[in-house]
């Protein structure tokens, strides 16, 4: 390390259950220039280690402990030597997630552009609650926040809650689960409600959220929304109407739409997918991935959305009750999306 290390920018360790100590300690010795350090499933990691590291390196400013053994004084007490410098965060989320979150509430990082909380293999049952309005003023330069498989709720909720500042550069917002999520209208609107330069929503297994509520978003210009329900549907009373709300609003920049599992009607989908044909100026959608899994879309109205959309690469038809036996299935790549559209406009359009 001393001899071949001294440009070494990024490191990550993994596994590592022993011997953590006395290499982080050769690091900050060796590795001035260190900027992003990852420990994934590695033990033994304490404050006086993160300590020495963030004082060590001075372009320090990316940190991932998701999957280790960290204390939360220790990630705290790098949070508070690296301060502002700190950019991007990972962390996985324990009873000690709390005491983490307080310090970016406290304006420890207040240039903090990425932050991702995500569980472990031990699921913890308490659900995280999230001080939104805090966060947003404890970290305003938020970019990407992360928010993987992990029931929160927002903290205080009701009338009590006074407007926050919003998080004005936030371009993406991942609040994606496979149990059942408590994300609910208010809770987007709260986080959301001063991010115009959102690009990237994703709310798969946010069985919660509506329609009415996505439309009602400052977001203007979002380019990939995530909507599906995986294994969720079932126990759920789903949306019937409402899925034109969010394609006439995003049809000129939506390049990945994910409506797989929703219960929309075959009319309503229809409507919905008629905004891609309808793009001001003549020039034609960004639309590059749909996926459609599990819904009630029509034969002619996926032939429709093919023939307006030449960029289509990706096209997930499994499941669709309404289409013709033998197209249920996922094309990728522009060939065999165009093998799809001859196959529906030739093919018999009875369905199976």
């Amino acid at each position: 390390m001393p001899s071949r290390f001294s440009q070494l920018q990024k490191l990550t360790l993994i596994h590592w259950k022993s011997q953590l100590h006395p290499v982080l300690k050769l690091v900050s010795e060796s590795c001035p220039r260190l900027t992003f350090l990852k420990l994934s499933d590695c033990h033994g990691v304490t404050p006086d280690t993160l300590t020495m590291l963030a004082r060590a390196c001075p372009q320090l400013h990316s940190l991932d402990v998701q999957h280790s053994m960290v204390e939360s004084t220790a990630v705290v007490s790098f949070l508070e030597e690296v301060g502002p410098r700190m950019r991007k965060l990972w962390l996985t989320y324990s009873p000690q997630t709390a005491a983490i979150l307080g310090a970016l509430l406290g304006s420890c990082c207040p240039q903090l552009q990425v932050l991702e909380v995500s569980t472990g293999i031990s699921r913890y049952s308490t659900p995280l609650q999230l001080p939104v309005e805090a966060l947003q003023k404890g970290c305003p330069q938020l970019q990407v926040l992360r928010l993987l498989n992990l029931m929160w709720l927002p903290k205080p909720s009701g009338r009590a809650v006074t407007p926050g500042p919003g998080f004005p550069s936030l371009q993406e917002l991942c609040l994606a689960g496979s149990t059942c999520s408590f994300v609910s209208d208010e809770a987007l609107s709260r986080l959301l409600r001063g991010s115009p330069n959102l690009r990237l929503l994703d709310l798969r297994g946010c069985a919660r959220i509506t329609p009415v509520g996505l439309h009602d978003l400052p977001c203007q210009e979002l380019q990939q929304l995530h909507l599906g329900l995986y294994g969720t549907s079932d126990r759920l009373t789903l949306a019937k109407e409402g899925s034109p709300l969010l394609t006439w609003k995003w049809c000129h920049t939506l390049r990945e739409l994910d409506l797989s599992g929703q219960g929309f009607s075959e009319k309503d989908l229809e409507q919905a997918l008629a905004a891609f044909s309808g793009t001001p100026g003549g020039s034609h959608p960004a639309l590059c991935s749909l996926n459609l899994r599990g819904t009630r879309v029509t034969a002619s109205t996926v032939s429709s959305v093919i023939s307006s959309c030449p960029g289509l690469l990706y096209l997930n038809l499994e499941s669709c009750r309404c289409l013709p036996r033998g197209l249920k299935r996922a094309y990728r790549g522009l060939e065999e999306v165009q093998w799809c559209l001859e196959q529906l406009l030739t093919g018999p359009a009875s369905a199976s």
